[in-house]
């Protein structure tokens, strides 16, 4: 029974957070289709109070982001959580979080900038959707289903073994060490109208992620040893040939 059960966690968590992704694109790119996104509707208030808001919003999500993904917090919440379903409660967990954010968010719509230009307009358009098809390619270069769960509950209910990690470098990885969060840098930074919220999100989230990749790193280093050592130190960290690191 509890194999069905966590099956059915797993595939709701997933729905949950593709539907959160789908919004969070929407909600970045001020997309016409929603009624609240970056710049546009939720609560309105003076800005000094809305920036406050703002940052704590984007900092209960990084802290989730990196706390539950932590070596140490999954031994310890593996303890409560059963663990095939471990990553799809992280999961859940982190689209709530964004959940949180896109409710409480309070724009802050000054401009920062305005590209008026149609061709400028249209190249960073492109780079934002670039961004976002990069995030989402990177996530199956290495294993979607793994990565939010799926593989999990999928394997415990078939009673089968998922293999240990094995360290590897498809396409991408190849010429840049991370390149999902290349493709958020873009997506979050190319737009022809960025405002100060927008601008506030953008350097929130690029903080967060440069944090992430230092202990994410670190967590890889742990698993692989030498063979990440040296993958750090011949490829770049998010654009090819840049941020080699040495031992």
């Amino acid at each position: 029974m509890s194999r069905a059960i966590y099956l059915l966690f797993g595939l709701v968590a997933y729905l949950i957070f593709f539907l959160t992704f789908l919004y969070l694109v929407a909600f970045t790119g001020n997309l016409p289709w929603v009624a609240v996104t970056v710049d546009r509707g939720g609560i309105t208030g003076p800005a000094t109070i809305a920036l406050i808001v703002d940052v704590a919003l984007i900092a209960i999500f990084g802290l989730q982001h990196s706390i539950m993904a932590r070596a140490g917090f999954k031994r310890a919440w593996t303890r409560i959580v059963p663990e095939p379903i471990e990553r799809s409660t992280y999961v859940l967990l982190a689209s709530l979080a964004l959940i949180i954010l896109f409710l409480f968010w309070r724009p802050v719509p000054e401009p920062v900038w305005s590209v008026e230009n149609e061709i400028g307009a249209a190249i960073l358009w492109a780079l934002f959707g670039l961004g976002w098809l990069l995030v989402l390619l990177s996530t199956f270069l290495l294993n979607h289903f793994e990565l939010f769960g799926l593989r999990q509950v999928w394997s415990h209910a078939r009673g089968t073994a998922i293999p240990p990690p094995e360290f590897r470098q498809p396409s991408l990885y190849k010429w840049i060490r991370h390149p999902l969060y290349s493709g958020f840098f873009l997506a979050f930074w190319a737009t022809p109208q960025m405002s100060q919220g927008h601008l506030l999100l953008a350097i929130g989230m690029s903080v967060y992620m440069l944090i992430a990749i230092r202990y994410e790193e670190r967590d890889m280093i742990r698993l692989f040893g030498e063979r990440y050592v040296e993958y750090r130190r011949k490829v770049g960290m998010l654009v090819p040939g840049l941020g080699k690191r040495s031992a």
